[in-house]
């Protein structure tokens, strides 16, 4: 997963305006991202459970734009309470054995499981230039509690040595699981050009969080990943205009407790907003998530059904001056769900609270310094 850090973004914002050719090639290279992926066609297969390893809305506003050297500490409440049909039932029911190989059935099912996560993404911004550009890693560790209940009714037959023979079953089952999950290493490389910003990252999963492939609920995912991507931001500190979009992609490993593997997943975070003043903005956020590769591995035996969800939602931002070298930022969002396919779906909010460095202004003496070495 990626950090959440592009909130301490906002300390390396430039003065001047950019040209009129710069801003509109901004306008336009964003809303290519976002009509390719929201054109993407529908191809896609899901994820076991309905469960993948990008947590859409983790990019936001300002992604792109370079930050102040230095440590930097995001910390993270996050709600999410999604429902879920028989699709996304059936593959749980399966993952957890509940369903044996012999049985070939329907269900018609309900499934609700709210969780609440607080992520913690200490990073390190370099000074020094690296392929022209800003240098920026980081570690992001999970920690929280998910419950599930599952209602299901199943109907079908049965193979045995006899022959086929009808049957049914009603379920009702629930669960849930407080603690850590798995940790994700994070790389990013930011280039400044104006108004326009660029990124390139590349994040994975150390698969070391609470995981147990019978349980209904799990902090960790139970497999490894690397997702990478790019990004751009278009911000103008004088208008207090803003647009970013960050496109990026997911490999992922092999299950071992399933033998389970999931497709290639596909995902495009974005943010809107205005700054209404130097310290307080408003505006929207969305994302597509999408896999565009199809699942496999022996212990697939759901098929390929396709899983797909969008979200958009309000957001709110607050620069908080703590001290001549440190500043907080806050950070409210929220995402409402809507066109999903075989994945769970809801409305999920994110409290995001930020120490970074702040922007130093040099000191007279310091600037006389360095105009008398020119």
């Amino acid at each position: 997963m990626a950090a959440m850090n592009w909130m301490t973004n906002l300390t390396r914002v430039r003065e001047s305006f950019a040209p009129a050719r710069a801003v509109k090639s901004g306008f336009i290279f964003g809303a290519m991202i976002f009509a390719a992926v929201a054109s993407a066609p529908d191809i896609s297969k899901a994820d076991e459970g309905g469960v993948s390893f990008w947590l859409p809305g983790l990019f936001g506003s300002l992604a792109a734009v370079p930050q102040q050297p230095g440590w930097s500490l995001s910390t993270v409440y996050w709600h999410d309470n999604v429902t879920a049909g028989a699709d996304v039932a059936r593959a749980l029911e399966i993952r957890t054995g509940r369903i044996p190989i012999t049985l070939n059935v329907g269900v018609s099912a309900d499934l609700k499981s709210p969780i609440d996560l607080a992520l913690v993404v200490p990073s390190y911004v370099f000074a020094t230039p690296v392929l022209g550009g800003q240098l920026a890693i980081g570690m992001m560790g999970i920690y929280g509690r998910q419950a599930t209940s599952l209602s299901a009714t199943l109907a079908g037959t049965v193979s045995t040595p006899i022959g086929t023979l009808p049957f049914s079953r009603f379920d009702s089952i629930s669960d849930s699981v407080t603690g850590f999950g798995d940790l994700y290493p994070q790389m990013f490389l930011r280039w400044n050009a104006g108004v326009n910003n660029y990124m390139v990252y590349i994040t994975g999963d150390i698969p070391v969080g609470a995981y147990d492939s019978t349980r209904l609920s799990n902090i960790g995912i139970g497999h490894g990943a690397v997702d990478a991507g790019f990004g751009y931001t278009y911000f103008n500190q004088k208008t207090g205009q803003e647009f970013s979009g960050v496109l990026g992609f997911t490999y992922n490993t092999t299950d071992q407790s399933t033998q389970y593997q999931n497709g290639v997943d596909m995902h495009f975070d974005w943010g809107a907003s205005q700054f209404l003043t130097k310290q307080f903005q408003i505006g929207l956020v969305g994302y597509v998530y999408d896999e565009i590769g199809c699942d496999s591995g022996s212990g697939d035996r759901v098929g390929c059904f396709k899983s797909r969800v969008v979200g958009v939602g309000p957001q709110v931002g607050f620069i908080i001056p703590i001290s001549t070298t440190t500043q907080g930022y806050l950070n409210l969002k929220g995402y409402r769900e809507f066109d999903n396919a075989n994945r769970p779906d809801g409305w999920n909010a994110w409290v995001t609270f930020v120490l970074s460095p702040a922007q130093q202004t040099p000191s007279a003496s310091s600037t006389t310094r360095r105009m008398r070495s020119m």
